[in-house]
């Protein structure tokens, strides 16, 4: 069954839980597909996952563009998500339409993620009035990192908690389709999910989001040299040393004249 919008809040009208993953390739965007996860993300988490940026503010249209076409070949089950880069909505109706539009027309997303609460009200309701589907994000957006003052859970305080829970019913009302709740302690995240009637998608929120995203890198311990998990990563596999000790074994094989031997050698 192709997953839609309206097949996410069935879910969550019927107490089943979503899954999300990000996918920045076709290899792996088959895999998840063929494990019938619901959404599989293309995030711009790409330019820290795949780019070696620092942060995902660098990240491109164009990038975004370029990913979310190769993801789209490799998936027919789940509903494909791209995210908006930074500075290609925020403030002009006109080109967010214009971009959104590109991913969906050019990379095949089936809708666009966007951060921000009441500040992009507007942009979304504009998004939505042209038939392109949006999921917001709250809580962590790591697009305002440096607003934010690094990588902290957020709406620990009566202040940032109100508006989190503000923003959410803003976000409903503005017509997303879902809202992906990133690094917030569990009771707000349970609170936001009990007072919208879309579905909320959980990363660090705890247990009682409608459903929860990883970034496939992370969950599967495949990261670069120094990448230090979050508390909320749970590694179902841990990829990393085993790539290394397979890339070992092929420089001693050539170096030691082992590979190739008779069996992988045409005649």
């Amino acid at each position: 069954m192709k997953i839609t919008t309206a097949t996410l809040r069935q879910k969550k009208e019927k107490g089943e839980k979503i899954t999300m993953l990000t996918a920045y390739g076709y290899p792996v965007a088959r895999i998840l597909d063929e494990a019938e996860i619901d959404v599989i993300l293309v995030g711009d988490s790409v330019g820290m996952v795949v780019l070696g940026y620092e942060t995902t503010i660098p990240v491109t249209l164009e990038d975004m563009l370029h990913h979310t076409k190769a993801v789209r070949r490799g998936v027919k089950h789940a509903m494909l998500v791209s995210d908006m880069p930074f500075t290609t909505y925020e403030t002009d109706k006109n080109k967010a339409i214009e971009n959104a539009g590109r991913l969906m027309k050019e990379g095949g997303a089936e809708g666009v993620k966007v951060e921000g609460g009441g500040e992009i009200a507007d942009i979304i309701r504009t998004l939505v009035k042209a038939n392109i589907p949006v999921m917001g994000h709250l809580g962590l957006t790591p697009q305002a990192i440096h607003r934010l003052g690094g990588y902290k859970v957020q709406g620990r305080t009566d202040e940032s908690r109100q508006k989190i829970i503000a923003d959410a019913k803003i976000l409903e009302d503005a017509g997303a389709f879902a809202i992906v709740l990133e690094c917030v302690p569990e009771p707000l995240a349970a609170e936001v999910t009990t007072e919208v009637s879309v579905p909320t998608i959980g990363i660090g929120a705890g247990r009682k989001c409608d459903g929860q995203v990883l970034v496939t890198n992370d969950m599967l311990g495949m990261n670069a040299p120094g990448f230090v998990a979050p508390k909320f990563v749970k590694k179902y596999a841990d990829l990393t040393p085993e790539i290394k000790k397979a890339v070992e074994k092929f420089r001693d094989e050539v170096k030691q004249g082992e590979y190739p031997d008779e069996k992988h050698t045409y005649e």
